[in-house]
């Protein structure tokens, strides 16, 4: 008779542990909000759009001063626009859920037995049969809150927790000029030609693509080396057109009057 092995199998790499005093404390902690699309969101934007502008600028064949110009001003005045817009998208996010949140409680009030048969389909759809859905339905009823929050997330899909409005803008306006000042540094310290300035701000720009893309991986539990390259032919294919209209552009206007 073949001996039973009673070797543990290894565990997977979970994010986190699950013994219930791990799980109690967990669940205990406050909401703490993920700021990581953000981030990747200005970070990209930033890398794309300053190093279009440089790209630009080289297939016009203008000056290095004028990227060097043009750049800056694009880091400090898109960045502020972006982190603005998301501070906008954001607000409008909370409206929204506070919104839904003051709806489903006028029906509560005004409709209760009818809030308590969405509650009982909800999740009888799920599986619950009786007497255990009628228990379930009396628990989440007799909570005002867990039931409006139960609402939120199964009628509507939503999450009954969003980011702080300024956090989100600000995270957004500084990874967007950190990120976008990068491809600059080579205008600000290296003494080159214009071909040389441009190709070694090109040289920073990938980089920057490729680490964002590989974080981006990471963050995501997705493949960071296809995530990097993605990233970085998402970069290079903005880049290659701006080098276009900037080279299309410079030939039309210096085409001789007729």
């Amino acid at each position: 008779m073949p001996t039973k092995n009673n070797a543990e199998t290894p565990s997977p790499d979970l994010s986190h542990d699950h013994s219930p005093e791990a799980i109690e404390a967990r669940l205990a902690e406050p909401y703490q909000a993920d700021y990581t699309g953000d981030a990747v969101l200005g970070a990209i934007d930033g890398t794309v759009t300053t190093f279009a502008v440089i790209s630009g600028v080289a297939g016009a064949g203008l000056p290095a001063a004028a990227a060097l110009i043009l750049g800056v001003a694009n880091v400090v005045a898109d960045g502020f626009s972006m982190g603005v817009s998301n501070f906008q998208a954001t607000v409008s996010d909370r409206e929204h859920l506070e919104q839904i949140r003051a709806e489903e409680q006028r029906h509560i009030d005004h409709a209760p037995e009818g809030e308590r048969e969405e509650i009982r389909q909800i999740f009888a759809a799920k599986g619950f049969e009786q007497p255990l859905l009628d228990e379930v339905v009396d628990v989440i009823c007799a909570d005002r809150e867990t039931w409006v929050d139960t609402m939120i997330r199964e009628e509507y899909g939503m999450t009954t927790e969003t980011r702080r409005p300024i956090h989100a803008a600000w995270i957004t306006f500084g990874a967007f000029c950190i990120a976008g000042s990068i491809p600059l540094i080579p205008y600000i310290f290296v003494d080159l030609d214009p071909d040389g300035l441009y190709a070694a701000s090109a040289v920073l720009a990938g980089i920057v693509f490729a680490i964002i893309g590989w974080l981006r991986g990471r963050v995501f539990d997705r493949n960071p080396w296809k995530s990097a390259a993605g990233t970085l032919a998402l970069g290079a294919g903005a880049s290659a057109i701006a080098y276009g209209l900037g080279s299309v552009v410079e030939s039309l206007v210096s085409l001789p009057a007729v």
